[in-house]
């Protein structure tokens, strides 16, 4: 009872924080995406794309800092259907079932959108800002949505950070360590934000490596200040199932045709998704960098955010253009 009611102040007190950006808000691909920028507009911008069920208040503000000490621009936002981007609340719960057997037969997805529009929507927010190219990050989902925008729109991409994500290698399994889960099921659609809450501690600490545990209140802290700024359960299970249909194609040989500068990330305690798939990543992309981090499991704990500062940042420098060079036209 005492635990219920802390959450519930802990929910009350927070405002509808994010990280220390400057926010905006731009109409592109018939959508309304939310944003941040950091650092100066004359800079090179790497664009951070984020995870399944990931708000854009989910990256680490130090994560943004340290790229912008690096002497880029950083722009950060909420992919569609999540956070106080449009959402996709006629859609309902998608069907799983469904879902991989559309994957399996290689049909069209029964989903309002897949991660090719999740990508169109990163080029997007691209034109509406004005920036031609960027350095091109994502984690997770974000690491396959980055993949595809390299892939289908190589003239907007200067450099490649995929982490934690897949390629869609046959064979591999979906969960890497389906062990280190919560066995209750997920929230429904219907529950409340302390119940969502202490579910998702269970979560981020399972995904987390063992060398990196986080501290359960500042996971509550975090998840708090998250669910206060938007909270849409049917949202995250609509992102979750375009992830998983992209995941169980073989895209393979779409990588192979990669010729920027790249670097992969992944994490050796990584629970969800597996190493080897990683190491696939990096194996069909021309040149790619494999960088295996020790003890890192699925998320970029406050340790080691300079390390992965430091793989986007070797990325794009070896992208061959100098840091100061304006990547900017238009509106900003």
């Amino acid at each position: 009872m005492k635990r219920t009611a802390t959450l519930a102040l802990v929910c009350a007190a927070l405002a509808l924080a994010s990280p220390a950006g400057k926010p905006g808000r731009v109409q592109a691909n018939g959508i309304s995406i939310a944003y941040e920028s950091f650092g100066a507009a004359d800079r090179q911008t790497v664009l951070l794309i984020a995870g399944s069920a990931m708000q854009l208040t989910g990256w680490p503000v130090e994560l943004c800092d340290e790229l912008v000490k690096r002497g880029y621009r950083v722009i950060i936002y909420d992919n569609r259907d999540i956070g106080l981007s449009t959402k996709f609340d006629s859609a309902g719960l998608p069907d799983f079932g469904a879902v991989i057997k559309a994957a399996a037969g290689h049909k069209p997805a029964p989903l309002p959108y897949t991660l090719y529009d999740m990508a169109a929507d990163a080029v997007g927010l691209l034109d509406a800002l004005g920036i031609k190219k960027a350095h091109i990050a994502g984690v997770s989902m974000g690491g396959m949505i980055a993949q595809i925008v390299a892939t289908n729109y190589p003239r907007r991409t200067l450099s490649l950070t995929t982490m934690m994500a897949s390629d869609g290698k046959p064979g591999l399994p979906i969960i890497a360590r389906p062990e280190r889960f919560p066995k209750t099921p997920p929230p429904g659609p219907d529950a409340d934000k302390q119940t969502y809450i202490e579910h998702q501690v269970k979560v981020r600490t399972a995904l987390a490596g063992p060398k990196y545990v986080p501290h359960e209140k500042e996971l509550v802290r975090k998840i708090s200040r998250n669910v206060e700024r938007s909270f849409c359960i049917p949202c995250e299970a609509r992102q979750g199932a375009a992830s998983l249909y992209t995941a169980l194609e073989d895209r393979r040989a779409k990588l192979q045709t990669i010729h920027v500068p790249t670097v992969v990330v992944h994490g050796d305690e990584d629970p969800l998704v597996p190493l080897d798939a990683g190491r696939d990543v990096a194996a069909n992309i021309p040149g790619a960098d494999l960088r295996i981090i020790p003890g890192m499991g699925h998320d970029i704990p406050p340790a080691l955010v300079a390390t992965v500062a430091g793989a986007i940042a070797a990325a794009a420098s070896r992208a061959g253009q100098a840091v100061s060079s304006p990547q900017t036209s238009g509106p900003r």
